[in-house]
């Protein structure tokens, strides 16, 4: 690859991470927090194309000076750089990849994803054991990041979600002949993410296709989230009301 071209994508590259890191489509990939480490990454590999083509252009002026004209029969009938136009050509579709992170930012992970990754409670059995659950508060409607609501139906031997109401938010996945309410766990970035899961009853959300953004009020039902089922309790749906997708879709 030309040095021109290898240049060219540093700084193409470097740029669609200053983007994406910006404009929010970060949150795709990898937690908020690595957002100043994004953009770091990214403006260094901008400044360093920069300098690399700022150098070339003038080591190129100095050669060009310094360089004796050659007579005109010596160059036989070809042009200059004749016979390696092809080359750099094909080196330049190694910028079209690079482009289409930049004018076009790969989707969030969805509903492909938990269809091809079993699900699982957010944390081990032991550390679940050992967790104190504190009390839910005392609304109505209690709000609840759908890990934590399974991670309490799988593990909390005191029961606090039987009997409650609580609202939950995430998308829908069909498979197997359910249908699912998911949202994806994440450590550090999409890479490591595992799904954890609600089976919806009531048809409520039935009729909507995969990765419908809903959220969702109503009840477990008790015992139903085990190992045998990859800790995916049955939840009574009340209401279902499709949602926009959030700008973060993942939990952590």
């Amino acid at each position: 690859m030309r040095r021109e071209t290898q240049n060219v994508l540093l700084i193409l590259l470097g740029g669609a991470l200053v983007k994406i890191a910006l404009n929010g489509d970060y949150l795709r990939y990898v937690k908020p927090a690595q957002q100043p480490w994004i953009i770091a990454g990214g403006a260094v590999m901008v400044v360093l194309g920069a300098i690399a083509i700022v150098r070339d252009v003038l080591a190129a002026r100095g050669q060009a000076r310094a360089a004796a004209p050659v007579p005109a029969d010596e160059t036989h009938g070809h042009g200059p750089g004749e016979g390696h136009h092809h080359a750099a050509r094909s080196a330049w579709l190694l910028v079209l990849p690079v482009l289409a992170v930049f004018l076009v930012a790969p989707p969030a992970l969805g509903s492909d994803s938990v269809t091809r990754t079993e699900a699982r409670a957010p944390q081990s059995s032991a550390a679940a054991e050992a967790a104190a659950f504190p009390p839910l508060p005392a609304d109505p409607v209690v709000s609840l990041p759908l890990n934590q609501f399974v991670s309490r139906a799988g593990w909390d031997h005191s029961g606090t979600l039987n009997g409650r109401t609580v609202s939950l938010s995430g998308f829908v996945v069909h498979t197997g002949g359910s249908t699912l309410l998911a949202r994806l766990v994440i450590t550090c970035c999409a890479a490591d993410a595992f799904p954890v899961t609600v089976r919806l009853l009531g048809g409520g959300a039935d009729h909507l296709a995969s990765d419908t953004w809903i959220q969702v009020t109503g009840q477990v039902v008790p015992g139903t989230a085990t190992k045998a089922n990859a800790y995916t309790p049955d939840f009574t749906t009340a209401t279902v009301t499709p949602i926009p997708a959030p700008k973060d879709p993942y939990e952590y």
